[in-house]
């Protein structure tokens, strides 16, 4: 095993025979996720690197300008510096992609970072946001990503994102829905793309991982937890019905 030199590693590219983690050459600002970071080589003769939270009075006009979700405000940082940044992300095939005066709408739980050039929306599709722009983002994938064109269904579980087409539809299987067992599943969320899948129509392009297993969300509660305000009380009811069955099936 060759160690990591600082000398010959990548400006802008996978650490070499590791699809895994990133290298990322850093001369100014890069908004990035929390928690992904793995480790730093400091440009020689440099301040090094810091990362300050979006709250900081330092930061606060570029934030204002840059970065439009609120609900994910806690969970990124900017990093500021120069030198070689290495990311990761638990284990996911992580790539680097390119926006160029367009708009790109992404999972949450898949964006890792940004370059600060394009700006980020919180998309009206709960768990994904939006760039529009020019400029680079990272991010992860359960697998290698397919790149496809609409008109096309994709099942939830495999969908990373979609460029400049419109936000997609859900569309339920006929045949699964008039069955009693898929009436009542579908009531506490048991759906799988077989059943149900994002409906894309129009002309655009959609990410796809190359695996169902969608990358973990930790936003999605908070979304979850912001909605639940809306709700009257028998909305409240249902809900808390339909968590006690999911509890309930997970810990058969």
């Amino acid at each position: 095993m060759i160690p990591l030199n600082p000398t010959t590693l990548p400006d802008d590219d996978n650490v070499p025979g590791n699809s895994y983690a990133y290298c990322r050459r850093l001369d100014g600002q890069l908004f990035m996720q929390t928690g992904r970071m793995i480790a730093y080589y400091p440009a020689p003769g440099g301040q090094g690197i810091r990362f300050e939270p979006l709250s900081s009075a330092s930061l606060g006009g570029m934030v204002a300008s840059r970065f439009s979700a609120p609900l994910y405000t806690r969970d990124w940082v900017v990093a500021t510096g120069s030198g070689h940044l290495l990311l990761g992300d638990r284990g996911y095939d992580i790539n680097s992609y390119d926006i160029e005066d367009g708009n790109l709408t992404l999972r949450a739980a898949n964006l890792l970072a940004f370059d600060p050039g394009l700006e980020l929306k919180q998309s009206i599709v709960p768990g994904f946001l939006t760039l529009v722009g020019t400029g680079k983002f990272l991010a992860s994938s359960s697998g290698p990503v397919i790149f496809a064109e609409p008109p096309l269904r994709v099942d939830p579980q495999a969908l990373v994102g979609w460029a400049d087409c419109p936000s997609p539809s859900h569309h339920y299987d006929a045949g699964w829905m008039q069955g009693f067992l898929g009436g009542v599943l579908g009531l506490v969320g048991m759906q799988s793309g077989e059943e149900r899948q994002y409906d894309f129509t129009g002309a655009g392009t959609v990410l796809l991982q190359s695996s169902e297993r969608a990358v973990a969300d930790p936003h999605l509660l908070r979304q979850l937890e912001g909605q639940v305000g809306l709700l009257d009380t028998p909305g409240l009811q249902q809900v808390q019905r339909t968590v006690a069955q999911q509890l309930a099936q997970r810990q058969q």
